[in-house]
């Protein structure tokens, strides 16, 4: 079977449940409770008429000791349980990360479970040990419970040590 990635418009709850049937925590984190923010560009692939799959972008601002950066925020990816192991994750991943490379951004940044991670390694995604500290509404600053990844987007880019700071929402 053949997929094709296109830009999606909008992207809403009814999407989401339109690729998980409506499932109450399609991504398993709300017992973390941490907020996350809406994404700005979305990727997805229809089949059979269906929203199958959904990865969307933000851009961010990171900083390292006195260091500060943009970075390309990935979030929201999703497949269908039904389609699942077919690499439609990776599909709309890649075409997000295609994006990201026209932003000026230095780094591409998610968050994910220890389970998402080799899904993420196998598409060059780096782990940062250090921890992020991330916003929360109330002015509130966090460690952000799940496990920060990083992918260059800009030749050479190495990610620096120490522990960071998302100036936002996580994605």
């Amino acid at each position: 079977m053949t997929y094709t990635v296109i830009r999606l418009p909008q992207y809403t709850k009814a999407d989401l449940d339109e690729i998980t049937g409506g499932l109450d925590d399609p991504f398993e984190v709300a017992a973390l409770g941490v907020r996350s923010r809406d994404k700005d560009v979305h990727f997805g692939v229809r089949h059979a008429g269906r929203l199958v799959a959904h990865a969307g972008l933000v851009d961010a601002t990171v900083s390292v000791g006195a260091r500060r950066f943009p970075v390309a925020g990935l979030g929201g990816v999703v497949v269908a349980p039904d389609l699942r192991g077919q690499g439609l994750a990776r599909l709309v991943v890649e075409a997000a990360v295609a994006h990201a490379r026209g932003t000026g951004a230095e780094f591409g940044l998610l968050f994910c479970l220890p389970d998402r991670m080799p899904l993420y390694r196998r598409l060059g995604w780096r782990e940062s040990t250090d921890g992020m500290r991330v916003e929360q509404p109330g002015e509130a600053v966090v460690d952000h419970p799940l496990h920060t990844m990083w992918l260059p987007l800009a030749e050479d880019a190495v990610w620096p040590a120490g522990r960071a700071r998302l100036h936002s929402l996580p994605m």
